[in-house]
């Protein structure tokens, strides 16, 4: 299935159905189709060779949609960029991805005209909003343009969409994908997760990354539901929306989860329609799982285990979350999964392994990267880097990232375990274990914590709790608290980031 087709379809199902709500504006399914045309036609008038390169760097808009459909109907492929990019790491992504046109909110607008300076390949930086100068437009663009359908020769085997890597690890990687990977999770959240064309969907994650817009807005467009977009996270600003468009459906990251649980001004009447939640993108602490639950009795959780180059390749469905509470899943029904061993043998259950994962689902190549591409694919499966066990039943249990593994005089430590015992203990919201540099045993344990609000908890009583709970070498040798922690925009802590300082000047691990 092409990604055009998906909202061609929709709208000739429900062409006077809202597509899209954002900021009190409501955009049809028959306009948003319209619109997309239209850009995608002036794009066809740039003359791009097919494969050309169209990147945007916005916040969550309607016209976020309007572009990404639009570019699924030339043979371009569509660049998802962060807006927390610094100026350094926007010239980069830019101009490794080889992009031709921009399109950029105009809040970005003085970061954007610093970094074209630096961008040879640019051909077109065209404004989404309001314009300083004589800048060219979205809205002035398309309006030259007819709303046909363009007719351009696509396959589901062309490449399409491209998302840069969140960045926990070194530089961000481009994972370009095709239109028929998109297609094939679009179609896993429908079927996993239920999500119907009566459905109104909250995005409230951004969406350049893979969550919002193949966890969500994809699916959503694919069944004809109705999306509502909100540019920025806010937990007031999201009861506001679930009142008054009454949402029943949203994909939140963990943290989203636990802030929400966490107001103060928490009321679940605010939330009566609202009976569907995927997660994923981080663990989800299981006292936020059961709190979330407690308040909202009528969601049904739905969480799912991938990751861009692949797509979603696990779910852990609402009735399974009882007796499998801490796993992120089975392998979905559209997808191949396995647990292999360093050699590429299935490992048994319980017994540690790195997930692997095949099929249509799975990214074509790190864009202009080879080596990453190769290394990324081995013995006919691509390999997530992430370790786990697989149970009797097929569910597997994430135990850590390859690359987060603690070697502490020989011996394996998971921070994954170190922080299960954490957030065993009652005042702790979020923590973070990643190992520094130690003169006898080469590296060992250190957690940076975050107490929940009105907590007086401290460090003394976290070392006890952890002394009473895991063996002497898992310990953490320092454990800190802290405000905050570095995120991805997906949720997910930098722990390079925080490890950076204890490594400073020795052989640090990446």
């Amino acid at each position: 299935m092409l990604t055009g087709d998906m909202l061609r379809r929709s709208a000739e199902r429900f062409p006077s159905k809202a597509a899209i709500i954002c900021d009190g504006v409501k955009k049809s399914y028959g306009d948003l189709h319209r619109d997309a045309n239209r850009f995608a036609n002036a794009v066809i008038d740039m003359a791009l060779a097919k494969g050309a390169k169209i990147a945007i760097l916005s916040r969550n808009r309607p016209e976020y949609a309007t572009a990404f459909f639009g570019a699924s109907r030339t043979g371009c492929v569509f660049v998802n960029v962060s807006v927390l990019y610094a100026l350094e790491e926007l010239v980069y992504v830019l101009d490794k991805a080889d992009v031709e046109v921009l399109l950029y909110e105009d809040c970005f607008e003085d970061r954007v005209k610093q970094a074209a300076e630096r961008l040879p390949k640019l051909r077109q930086a065209i404004v989404i909003g309001s314009a300083s100068g004589d800048e060219l437009t979205l809205d002035a663009l398309v309006a030259k343009y007819p709303d046909t359908e363009p007719g351009v020769d696509i396959e589901e085997q062309d490449p399409f969409c491209m998302t840069y890597t969140g960045g926990t690890t070194g530089r961000p990687k481009g994972v370009l994908a095709n239109h028929r990977s998109r297609a094939v999770t679009a179609h896993t959240v429908v079927v996993e997760s239920g999500i119907t064309e009566k459905d109104v969907v909250a995005v409230v994650t951004p969406l350049f990354h893979v969550a919002a817009l193949n966890i969500m807005l994809q699916p959503a467009v694919l069944v004809g539901a109705t999306t509502v977009l909100l540019p920025k996270w806010d937990v007031e600003e999201y009861a506001k929306l679930s009142r008054t468009y009454g949402i029943s459906a949203a994909f939140m990251v963990p943290t989203q989860v636990s802030m929400l649980v966490s107001g103060e001004n928490f009321d679940p009447e605010h939330y009566s329609v609202w009976t569907k939640l995927n997660f994923s993108g981080a663990p989800m602490p299981d006292w936020v799982q059961k709190s979330i639950l407690e308040k909202l009795p009528q969601l049904r959780l739905t969480q799912f285990y991938g990751q861009s180059e692949m797509g979603i390749v696990a779910a852990l469905k609402s009735g399974d979350l009882q007796n499998k509470l801490g796993s992120v899943g089975r392998q979905v029904y559209n997808a191949d999964l396995a647990v292999l061993d360093r050699d590429g043998n299935p490992v048994k259950p319980g017994e540690i392994g790195e997930i692997v994962a095949r099929g249509d689902n799975v990214m074509l190549e790190y864009y202009n990267d080879p080596e990453q591409t190769k290394a990324f694919w081995r013995y006919g499966w691509a390999w997530s880097g992430d370790l786990a066990t697989i149970d009797a039943d097929g569910f597997l249990t994430l135990v850590d990232r390859s690359k987060d593994m603690i070697i502490a005089g020989g011996e394996n430590i998971y921070p994954k375990e170190i922080e299960n015992v954490l957030y065993e203990h009652p005042a702790v919201a979020e923590c973070a274990v990643f190992g520094i540099p130690d003169d006898k045993w080469g590296e060992v344990p250190a957690a940076h914590v975050q107490l929940r609000a009105g907590s007086d908890a401290g460090e003394e009583d976290l070392v006890n709790h952890c002394m009473e709970r895991l063996a002497r070498f898992k310990r953490p040798r320092l454990i800190k608290l802290v405000t905050d922690f570095p995120k991805t925009p997906i949720g997910k802590i930098q722990k390079n980031v925080i490890r950076e300082d204890y490594w400073a000047g020795r052989d640090k691990r990446i």
